[in-house]
């Protein structure tokens, strides 16, 4: 493929692996974690996540928890528009990017496309394709990206091999739930030997929780 952004995948886990509880709650993070992240955030052009975690969440994917001049872009993965037209990050400051497909409601597309914050693209029929997005974004002058969510995205980064970091705050809980969502979830692989390769780097205390920075290999 051609030049890409570098790809930082940040999450937050339980002990067993969860990311968000069996009825949706993903606050995990303890008050020194959020604050990590908020920096990473200011590190970043762009703040990438999935449909499913803005409607569980309706997050506004800004810098807010530190100060910060500029707001990195927003990009969301929605490849049926089903993102809320009263999203709450549209009344943030900065740019919403909204990566869909040729499948999506036109009607949809019309009235989002009169929203100033908001840029949609057409990347895919059926389905976004994050190579062609990722092409897109470094043509844009978007240099590091940060994945924040949800579980099927942060598969589907490692699995197409887009990934070049994974950082982990784990959190000192166990929530169980065989419908809880988990750090990667997608189709899976067959074996563990096929699974995707880490290699540690850094890890150390954070508040109440343990950090841990991977690289992708």
């Amino acid at each position: 493929m051609e030049e890409k952004p570098y790809v930082i995948i940040n999450a937050a886990m339980t002990v067993d692996g969860k990311i968000a509880s069996k009825s949706g709650d993903a606050e995990i993070s303890c008050r020194e974690d959020l604050i990590r992240v908020h920096e990473l955030r200011k590190e970043c052009d762009a703040i990438l996540v999935g449909i499913n975690t803005v409607l569980k969440d309706d997050p506004r994917l800004t810098v807010h928890k530190i100060k910060s001049n500029r707001q990195p872009l927003r990009v969301v993965i929605d490849s049926k528009l089903r993102i809320m037209e009263d999203a709450r990050m549209f009344g943030e400051k900065g740019k919403t990017m909204i990566a869909t497909t040729e499948k999506a409601d036109k009607k949809k597309m019309e009235k989002l496309s009169k929203k100033e914050s908001v840029e949609l693209i057409i990347c895919g029929k059926e389905r976004v394709d994050l190579k062609k997005l990722m092409e897109i974004l470094y043509s844009r002058g978007i240099r590091k990206l940060l994945v924040e969510g949800g579980g099927n995205i942060i598969f589907s980064f490692l699995k197409e091999k887009l990934a070049d970091e994974l950082r982990v705050a784990i959190a000192p809980y166990i929530v169980g739930g065989k419908h809880a969502i988990t750090l990667a979830e997608g189709d899976g692989f067959e074996k563990i030997r096929e699974g995707v390769k880490l290699k540690l780097k850094k890890y150390y205390a954070l508040g109440e929780d343990f950090i841990l920075e991977y690289e992708v290999l």
